[in-house]
């Protein structure tokens, strides 16, 4: 939660729905390099909780942060952008 009381947010795609009520999604950034300044991409997968087992590898997602739901995950997939063909 950010200080003013609001969940960060961020959007990744499903790489992993094998485990039950968990997704694995993967968030992409851009990040400047700190001498030469070129654009690099970094990559963070996180846990995120699927309550209904309803996402699938390709969905583009909307993460919530939240409080832990286990050791590893706390994010919760509030809604899907793009669905996988």
């Amino acid at each position: 939660m950010t200080r003013k009381g609001t969940p960060r947010t961020c959007e990744g795609s499903v790489v992993s729905d094998r485990m039950d009520k968990t997704v694995v999604v993967e968030v992409e950034r851009l990040i400047a390099h700190p001498l030469y300044g070129k654009r690099l991409r970094r990559a963070s997968k996180f846990k995120a909780h699927d309550e209904k087992n309803e996402w699938r590898i390709g969905d583009r997602v909307q993460l919530a942060e939240c409080r832990p739901l286990i050791k590893d995950k706390n994010w919760r997939v509030i809604k899907v952008l793009t669905a996988a063909e």
